[in-house]
């Protein structure tokens, strides 16, 4: 228990003069950074280039890192971008012996205080003009200098949107001195890529890549070269928002365009139907031209809207067409002979347009148009019948007469029984004519509502038949968008 105890002992007094000791170098580190911050900036200036022979190049490198993308603007072709911007070179005026001052390599000072190469984004779309953040930098012994400084930048990206939402983009971020030409301060790109291993994934945008090239161009107002680190942001659209909230909805929409052929042209709804989802196809269309740029590029998901809006516009036309002829009445020429055979035959038979009671399978037209042509002809042979009976009867009054003449002459019969006579086939002849009138009003009424049920069935072929035309049309179009993607 005492050896325990005594053990105890001895560490914790160890652990204070540790304590002590530790606290001791920290303050003589302190005491020699002020001094070796008070000898290196007795007579220095940050104005100057830190060369020690203003003939030499003084070498700047340069690393990118992405953090975060903050936005892209595709209206106003515009990236915003969260970077950590590295600059590292060489002061010649700000070195020292680290032995001398205790071993001290580095110090962090303010960076106001040092040169540092104004090195600006070209392409820089930003109203804000205001100095760099006034980070500290890291000064070591060697006169190396590291600066690390956070930036929110806007730069301008020239966006194409020729195939929106399926679309890649390529936004450049050129960075260099903005007074300093290749003679005097140079930029040395430190990876062959800008950093991408702290990048906050985007909801709307994938990084491929962030290739780095330095370029080295002769502007026509100077003589001198002046060298530039240009970094290729490559970034893919991820659709998935866009096809959920505007390609799937106008698909759908597009589809029902066809079935307004389907409906009956008596329900008064077929032009309806066609003109909502002309508006709502054109709600949609609003909505891609407030996120696209005014540019000639239309971009793919707008010449879908625009091909389905120029398709549901002929299928409205066509409607009101085939409305037209669904309600020819008996005014309307007869239909003629190339459409009975072409529509009424064939057309029919291939689209399964059947008159009521018939079906594709078991169809019973040719036994109704037999039973037709039956009742036909035996209402003609009714007539037939009743107009040789009267006639008959006719006949009978005739003799009649003529053997009541006979009698009167002979025998003197009385002349009102002969009078009565000849009324009564009177009456027959009367009779003849109002039915004979009856049955061609009917045989009228039957040519004129045939004539007008023949137009109906010509309109609901043609429905059928565009309604399929119009399915396969906007099939194949959904298909070629999502090829094209």
């Amino acid at each position: 228990m005492k050896r325990n105890n005594l053990s105890s002992f001895f560490v914790s007094l160890w652990l204070m003069f540790t304590a002590v000791m530790l606290q001791a170098v920290e303050s003589a580190k302190g005491k020699y950074a002020h001094m070796l911050f008070n000898e290196l900036f007795e007579d220095y200036s940050n104005a100057l280039r830190p060369v020690e022979d203003t003939d030499k190049v003084l070498n700047v490198s340069l690393q990118i890192t992405l953090s975060q993308i903050k936005d892209m603007d595709e209206r106003n072709q515009i990236l915003s971008a969260y970077l950590w911007i590295r600059q590292s070179w060489y002061d010649a005026y700000l070195k020292w012996d680290k032995d001398k001052y205790d071993g001290l390599d580095s110090i962090r000072i303010p960076s106001n205080l040092v040169w540092r190469p104004d090195i600006v984004l070209y392409n820089k779309a930003d109203d804000d003009f205001s100095e760099p953040v006034n980070t500290n930098v890291v000064l070591r012994y060697d006169g190396k200098i590291t600066w690390d400084a956070p930036a929110i930048t806007k730069s301008s990206c020239v966006v194409d949107v020729s195939y929106f939402p399926f679309d890649s983009q390529q936004c450049n971020l050129t960075f260099g001195s903005w007074t300093y030409n290749g003679n005097q301060v140079d930029i040395i790109n430190s990876l062959d890529s800008g950093d991408l291993s702290d990048f906050v994934e985007d909801v709307e945008w994938e990084i491929h890549g962030m290739p780095a090239v330095k370029n080295v161009i002769t502007y026509g107002c100077c003589s001198e070269p002046y060298p530039d680190v240009t970094f290729t942001l490559i970034l893919k659209r991820k659709s998935s928002f866009y096809i959920f909230n505007l390609l799937l909805p106008c698909i759908l929409i597009s589809f029902l365009a066809p079935l307004g052929f389907y409906l009956p042209a008596d329900s008064g709804e077929k032009v309806s139907l066609g003109v909502t989802v002309l508006l709502a196809l054109t709600v949609f269309q609003l909505m891609v031209a407030e996120i696209m740029p005014p540019s000639e590029n239309v971009p793919l998901i707008g010449k879908y809207y625009i091909a389905t809006m120029t398709m549901i516009t002929a299928s409205t036309a066509l409607t009101i067409i085939i409305m037209n002829l669904h309600h020819c009445g008996s005014e309307a020429k007869p239909v003629p002979q190339w459409a009975r055979v072409v529509i009424l035959d064939y057309m029919s038979k291939i689209f399964c347009v059947y008159d009521v009671g018939e079906n594709c399978t078991s169809p019973k037209r040719e036994k109704e148009e037999e039973r037709k042509l039956e009742g036909d002809d035996g209402c003609q042979r009714r007539h037939k019948e009743v107009r040789s009976y009267l006639s008959n009867r006719n006949d009978d009054c005739d003799l009649k007469e003529k053997l009541n003449g006979n009698l009167n002459k002979s025998y003197g019969v009385n002349g009102e029984s002969v009078r009565e006579t000849v009324n009564c086939c009177s009456c027959y002849k009367i009779l003849i004519e109002d039915i004979e009138y009856i049955a061609n009003c009917v045989r009228d009424h039957k040519a004129n509502r045939a004539k007008g049920i023949e137009w109906k069935k010509v309109a609901k072929v043609m429905d059928r038949f565009f309604m399929w035309i119009f399915f396969i049309m906007v099939f194949f179009m959904s298909v070629l968008i999502i090829g094209k993607a």
